[in-house]
């Protein structure tokens, strides 16, 4: 006696791969967690707070803004405009760089860009991420600012006028030029992240991502003085003219040249500015010329170049 078994065989199961790619929401939510979880982003935030109480403490120890406010209320106005603006530009400037490089140079620091790239994030997909994340917080820190700046100007009146009543001196041409002035720091807060994009990328490191992008407008500042040098050694006015094609030259000039003359007071705190005249078309045009050179450089490298860390 034998038993058959007879097994049937199955039909075959179709096995569906599950194939998922992240979403670009997905990378920028995740770049900007990044840097809430990055304490040296924490901390130069407290310093640059420190930057921004430092000259309402200044003002509040001295009898300046109590003269100005009593004898010339718009001055008063457009010197606290002025300040506050030249805070954000060069101290916020110089935390956004920070915050850029580590965020663009930390991948391939750590080693992890490739780990990123095998799990199906494209290379274009995670720089546009970034920078994305980038200009959120750039716009949260000119937020922040800007409430904390009114916050303190509120405290500084309150205590040394005993009143707010500089505020009913702000005309619409004085909130214009305000405006206006903001735009400008956001046009300088935008190129130095692209800059500092592009500085980073090339450089495929962290460390040489902070420091040649924060040395770049300081170097830019100093090399004034050997144009200078050269320009009276040779008595050639390219020395000159080519400090008119400088980045952090034309940043510096932008607000004196297109502000109002109203506006003096608040665009006279500046650093070094061409040796040629220029005017506000010119600072914008050099402006958006390094915008697209930084922002091409930046894309054609991630695109192109091997990644071997």
């Amino acid at each position: 006696m034998s038993t058959t078994v007879t097994v049937t065989p199955s039909a075959p199961t179709a096995t569906r791969l599950h194939s998922a790619r992240p979403s670009f929401i997905g990378i920028v939510r995740g770049e900007v967690f990044k840097v809430s979880r990055q304490i040296s982003t924490w901390i130069l935030g407290v310093l640059y707070l420190g930057a921004i109480f430092l000259p309402y403490l200044v003002l509040l120890g001295s009898d300046r803004i109590k003269t100005e406010v009593r004898d010339d209320p718009m001055s008063a106005l457009y010197s606290v405009l002025g300040v506050d603006m030249v805070v954000l530009k060069v101290f916020g400037g110089a935390l956004i760089i920070v915050v850029t490089a580590r965020l663009i140079g930390m991948e391939y620091s750590g080693g992890t860009i490739r780990v990123l790239l095998s799990r199906g994030v494209g290379r274009l997909q995670l720089l546009f991420g970034k920078l994305t994340a980038l200009a959120l917080i750039a716009l949260g820190i000119v937020v922040v600012t800007l409430l904390l700046d009114l916050l303190l100007t509120v405290v500084l009146l309150l205590i040394s006028v005993g009143n707010l009543d500089l505020f009913k001196s702000a005309t619409g041409a004085f909130w214009s030029d305000a405006g206006t002035y903001l735009l400008l720091a956001l046009i300088s807060l935008g190129v130095t992240i692209l800059m500092t994009t592009a500085v980073t990328v090339i450089g495929r490191s962290l460390a040489f991502g902070v420091a040649v992008s924060l040395l770049w407008y300081p170097a830019e500042n100093i090399s004034v003085l050997f144009l200078v040098v050269g320009y009276r050694l040779t008595n050639s006015t390219f020395w000159t003219l080519i400090s008119g094609d400088f980045l952090g030259l034309n940043l510096n000039a932008m607000a004196g040249a297109i502000l109002p003359s109203r506006a003096a007071q608040a665009s006279s705190i500046t650093f070094t500015t061409p040796l040629v005249p220029v005017d506000g078309g010119h600072t914008l045009l050099v402006t958006a010329l390094w915008a697209i050179v930084f922002a091409v450089v930046a894309i054609v490298l991630t695109a192109r170049r091997d990644v071997k860390e």
